[in-house]
């Protein structure tokens, strides 16, 4: 029986970087974390311990904070990522791929009674911009993203016309409440976009399918936040949701003499549906490598 390496990739995880720009009295800061992982000659490593091809760990994050300053801050999470794999592969020719990831967290300035601080912020919600860029000898791939992006609308949703069976004891409705924590992840064709413009873009445009879509299903308002995106976005060949059904249940009332017209709810955290699609162009470019290393998603 023979042995031997599978594929692999090392480097440094959840190198956490804060940047903040000073170039006007109103700061701008930038709350990331980076994960830098490489591939190339490995193959000894693995097998006899000769690191002659193995850039530490410590190195790749050094490269990171070291670059945050020459370059000038980070700038969208894409253009950053893009510059740290091209910088590892062209840096070390024993270093043939790069897959650079990082989750970015927003800061709102403080309000005060003068407007918005100059200095002072305050972290938004659970919502993280993502992108993860890999790069190797076949060409550069960028897959952007956002995560615990909260939603919820009180009524404009229904849930009936499903089988049952023996086991079914969910009621059918023609109101209630439809919550859900979005992932979506969505591929670029081609890596030269503005990246901040399409994020702020696809976020509004998704916001506005789900509170515009009249949904009689969770997988529906999905689907018309992907096909919003595509829509308007030539440069997206494809959008990945993974998306929790954020149940809300009526609370029974009557044993306390009370009715409850669609007022008052238990919201269970567990457990829940999870709805997972893809929306894509019929069209759309082969996807390469822009999604081996993506986990989690279809």
């Amino acid at each position: 029986m023979g042995i031997r390496l599978g594929e692999n990739q090392y480097g440094k995880a959840e190198v956490r970087l804060v940047h903040v720009n000073r170039d006007t009295d109103v700061h701008r800061i930038k709350d990331v974390n980076v994960t830098s992982q490489l591939r190339g000659d490995l193959e000894t490593v693995h097998t006899l311990g000769d690191n002659t091809t193995c850039l530490p760990t410590d190195t790749q994050k050094n490269t990171v904070y070291a670059k945050a300053r020459e370059w000038g801050g980070v700038g969208a999470i894409e253009d950053f990522a893009l510059r740290l794999a091209r910088h590892f592969v062209g840096e070390h020719d024993y270093v043939d791929g790069a897959r650079q990831e990082i989750h970015e967290y927003a800061w709102d300035r403080i309000t005060t009674p003068d407007g918005p601080h100059d200095h002072a912020f305050s972290r938004r919600g659970g919502e993280t911009r993502t992108t993860v860029v890999t790069k190797d000898a076949e060409g550069e791939w960028v897959v952007s993203g956002l995560e615990g992006l909260t939603v919820l609308k009180s009524t404009g949703s229904e849930f009936h016309g499903y089988p049952r069976t023996r086991y079914t004891t969910l009621q059918e409705t023609t109101d209630r409440i439809l919550a859900t924590d979005v992932s979506a992840r969505w591929r670029y064709v081609g890596v030269d976009h503005d990246y901040d413009a399409v994020y702020a873009s696809v976020r509004a445009l998704m916001l506005e399918a789900f509170a515009n879509t009249h949904s009689l299903a969770l997988q529906q308002s999905l689907y018309e936040m992907g096909r919003s995106v595509l829509k308007s976005h030539p440069e997206i060949a494809e959008v990945r949701f993974s998306m929790p059904n954020k149940h809300h249940f009526l609370v029974d009332l009557s044993p306390f003499g009370l009715d409850n017209p669609n007022e008052v709810f238990f919201a269970a955290d567990r457990p829940y549906g999870k709805i997972e699609a893809t929306v894509e162009r019929d069209d759309a470019p082969a996807p390469g490598n822009a999604w081996k290393t993506v986990p989690g998603f279809l």
